[in-house]
């Protein structure tokens, strides 16, 4: 009795684990990754993302599975993204609480903050409450350069857990041991940059010969220009005083050769002075003589 009851047991869960997997393979919602996740670049969709181990996204899955089986009715796409499995993903939409939810039209992306029902969820489609919100703005869309970077960001951060998780838990190392593997690791990597940006920036631009470099100089050079221009002051103040040695022979010359002039002038008017009071004394003498002549 007890093996056709085992049998009877294993193909019950067979059965439940087929409807299962066909439920799942049936579910109107589209799994999004980092390989499809430009789909929600065209047409209309809402994306939820989510954890498993999340509260509140399980309680909401039941609605957003509905939301999505009336997704033709309302004209667009419904699907999820697994911030567990694609923290690339996430990381583009900056995705930092859970769960959350955008609604994306042909490439613009706006975040619903509504109810998290069935009925308002399809009311934000139906009456188009959709227009009324601000979109992303163009330097935060997940197609941006920047939050492609963003993505790169959450994609390490999610492989630094994923090496954390095998450290600690597979290898059984303690949680300060794993600390100093991340430590070290970044040491290297940073030494590693390091030279190979140095090798580069060598490459680049390669230093300049020691001769010709104009930066380094000798400090004898230094000494023979201070002398030269000492020499060159020296030499200058010895023609200034030269010049004005000669300026002052030429101006004495000058005044003797005036000084002379006087005098020579002087003698002159002397000497004709002389001259004359001679002859006046040898008239009056003459003059006596001949009245004494007369008289007698």
């Amino acid at each position: 009795m007890t093996a056709p009851l085992l049998m009877l047991c294993g193909a019950t869960v067979v059965a439940w684990a087929s409807l299962a997997t066909a439920a799942a393979a049936e579910s109107p919602v589209r799994e999004l990754s980092g390989s499809n996740w430009s789909l929600l670049l065209q047409g209309q969709w809402m994306v939820e993302f989510y954890a498993p181990w999340c509260p509140a996204c399980q309680q909401m899955e039941s609605a957003w599975e509905a939301f999505a089986r009336s997704s033709q009715d309302l004209e667009l796409q419904v699907g999820k993204v697994d911030v567990t499995q694609e923290p690339g993903v996430s990381g583009r939409f900056f995705v930092t609480t859970l769960p959350t939810i955008y609604h994306a039209k042909d490439g613009v992306f706006r975040r619903y903050r509504g109810s998290r029902s069935l009925e308002d969820l399809q009311n934000y489609i139906l009456e188009r409450k959709w227009e009324s919100v601000e979109p992303v703005a163009g330097w935060k869309s997940p197609s941006s350069i920047l939050m492609h970077g963003m993505a790169g960001l959450f994609h390490l951060s999610g492989w630094i857990r994923q090496i954390d998780n095998y450290l600690t838990g597979t290898l059984e190392l303690p949680v300060w041991g794993s600390y100093a593997v991340f430590i070290v690791a970044t040491l290297l990597i940073g030494l590693i940059l390091g030279l190979i940006l140095v090798l580069l920036a060598d490459c680049i631009y390669p230093p300049k010969p020691r001769a010709e470099s104009p930066d380094v100089m000798d400090p004898r050079d230094d000494k023979t220009e201070e002398l030269q221009e000492t020499q060159e002051t020296t030499s200058k103040e010895t023609h200034m005083e030269n010049g004005l040695s000669e300026k002052d022979e030429d101006e004495s010359e000058e005044n003797s050769s005036e000084d002379s002039a006087v005098e020579g002038s002087q003698s002159e008017e002397d000497m004709g002075h002389d001259e004359s009071g001679q002859v006046e004394e040898s008239s009056v003498r003459q003059r006596k003589n001949q009245v004494e002549a007369t008289e007698l």
